[in-house]
């Protein structure tokens, strides 16, 4: 009994010492004013574009090598060490300046959450798309034979898997990734367990690593519109825009089943609305 007073008392401690952030504006016409939102624009187009040019450079490369020796190139592990790594290396480096995004996915997981505007929504994914074709322009630049000889890291849905199961695959990878932003970034967490330093970019970095061993055999692993969109563009095929649709619908609802379940189940979102409707009433 002790211990359940004692256990409330800090209880109601930890809630009169922290207070969750006000909700972003649904549109804020000033930041489209500032610098500092143009700089985050930037910042996501060049980390995109960078992610691009490494990982399907890595893709193409593992296919080159692996043709005439099959224990040849980086193998799958390598591919998904390539992703999770960029994706680490990434948002570490952009986190203080956009928020560390790189992923169409994310920005939609965060407006809903209220952690952006629309209009940064709306911008980051036009910024991040355009990213990605310029980057996966730079590897058909610079190994065009390669490029077209082994598919162009574009995305397609692997034999023998019909598309609801490449839908799935890509739902569930998506929800995976987008509910670590949402643990790894929770300033609630960061407040009550300040005693315990999180790397956000690291557990964001090995989620992205994770799935792709998972999906790659499935899909090639998008869980990122414009990772899917870029190579889409540049290489050209029926099949890549065949299924390109999998590759935004997947993650979008991904990226909204992992905001609802940490807004509404772990962060009681739910419980304190329903508390706000019974006070008023």
């Amino acid at each position: 009994m002790a211990k359940d007073v004692e256990g409330a008392e800090h209880g109601e401690f930890a809630a009169k010492d922290y207070q969750d952030p006000p909700p972003t504006p649904f549109f804020d016409a000033e930041e489209l004013t500032k610098w500092s939102f143009y700089r985050a624009l930037i910042a996501e187009f060049v980390a995109t574009l960078l992610f691009l040019y490494i990982t399907v450079l890595t893709v193409i490369g593992y296919k080159s090598q692996s043709s005439g020796d099959q224990c040849g190139g980086v193998g799958i592990l390598g591919i998904a060490w390539a992703f999770g790594g960029m994706i680490f290396v990434l948002v570490y480096c952009t986190a203080g300046i956009s928020g560390g995004h790189i992923n169409p996915a994310v920005t939609f997981g965060l407006f809903l959450a209220r952690k952006v505007s629309l209009p940064r929504a709306v911008l980051y994914i036009v910024a991040q798309s355009l990213g990605a074709i310029c980057g996966v322009g730079l590897v058909k630049a610079f190994q065009k034979t390669y490029y077209e000889e082994y598919g162009g890291g574009a995305n397609e849905l692997a034999a023998g898997y019909n598309k609801g199961t490449g839908l799935g695959a890509e739902i569930i990878g998506t929800f995976v990734l987008v509910y670590t932003v949402f643990s790894a970034t929770d300033p609630k967490r960061n407040a009550r367990d300040s005693h315990v330093p999180v790397l956000a970019p690291l557990p964001i970095g090995f989620a992205v690593f994770i799935v792709h061993l998972a999906t790659i055999p499935i899909t090639g692993t998008g869980i990122n519109p414009a990772r899917s969109f870029g190579a889409a563009v540049i290489y050209n095929k029926d099949k890549a825009w065949d299924d390109q649709w999998i590759f935004w619908l997947g993650p979008f609802i991904g990226a909204a089943i992992a905001a609802l379940y940490h807004q509404y189940i772990l962060r009681a979102g739910a419980i304190k609305a329903l508390g706000s409707f019974r006070s008023n009433a």
